[in-house]
């Protein structure tokens, strides 16, 4: 059964289409604040000195260069009921039903992890090239006059990696707003659609090419706003370290 079949799709201002706009919003931002969290936090660590440091980096990539298809064939699998381990244990905590690869709130939340564990790494990435561009010596002027690892990395780290924190949530945001591979490896547009779904949809199954190009249209004006915001950000960043 395809997709049309079963859901009330097409019309602009139909339930399936705020529902992909739900879906793709709530997928972005969560993704988003997770990836930038954790890749700080990553980065914070590889920005240190220590024993092993280059392999640590070179495990924190490999999820990275896996290609989406692979990834989200790796994750169908961890969660298929009847091949996968996965199940079970969200089972056994009370997280997930029998079937989550059928649910749509189960197979948002599989597929919100599975961006998680590969794309942390591009921010970590990112982040950690803003970091290793600040001259060390601020901070030992701080040391020296005083100031606690908390302050330091509140007016020294953060004002100044804020510029590169930016621009990497800039394009994770985009990437995250154009979300599609992963989710058809893993659950399926059927349950949880996107609004690149939409649009694929539309054209493939449907032909219905106003309307994939509305969606597609109104896709690219939420992009847009975010850059605005960002952009934003990211000047008052700048004036502000200036």
């Amino acid at each position: 059964m395809s997709l049309t079949d079963s859901l009330p799709f097409v019309e602009f201002g139909a339930p399936f289409l705020q529902q992909a706009l739900f879906v793709t919003l709530a997928f972005a931002i969560l993704s988003v604040v997770f990836e930038t969290l954790i890749g700080f936090g990553q980065a914070l660590v590889l920005d240190q000195d220590f024993y092993g440091r280059r392999w640590v980096r070179v495990s924190i990539i490999i999820p990275w260069a896996i290609p989406i298809v692979i990834q989200g064939m790796i994750f169908f699998l961890i969660f298929n009921p009847t091949i996968g381990f996965g199940t079970e244990f969200m089972q056994s905590i009370g997280v997930f039903g029998e079937t989550p690869l059928a649910s749509s709130d189960d197979s948002f939340l599989i597929v919100l992890v599975a961006d998680i564990w590969k794309t942390t790494a591009f921010m970590a990435l990112l982040i950690l090239a803003g970091l290793q561009s600040i001259d060390r010596g601020l901070y030992d002027v701080a040391k020296v006059s005083g100031a606690s690892p908390w302050q330091r990395f509140k007016y020294i780290t953060l004002p100044l990696v804020a510029p590169a924190l930016l621009v990497a949530m800039l394009f994770r945001t985009m990437d995250a707003m154009r979300i599609y591979g992963l989710i058809d490896a893993t659950a399926g547009c059927e349950t949880v659609p996107s609004l690149t779904c939409l649009v694929i949809i539309a054209l493939q199954e449907s032909r219905r090419w106003a309307t994939a190009s509305a969606v597609a249209f109104l896709t690219a004006v939420v992009i847009s706003g975010f850059v605005v915001v960002y952009l934003l950000a990211l000047r008052n960043s700048d004036g502000g370290v200036a």
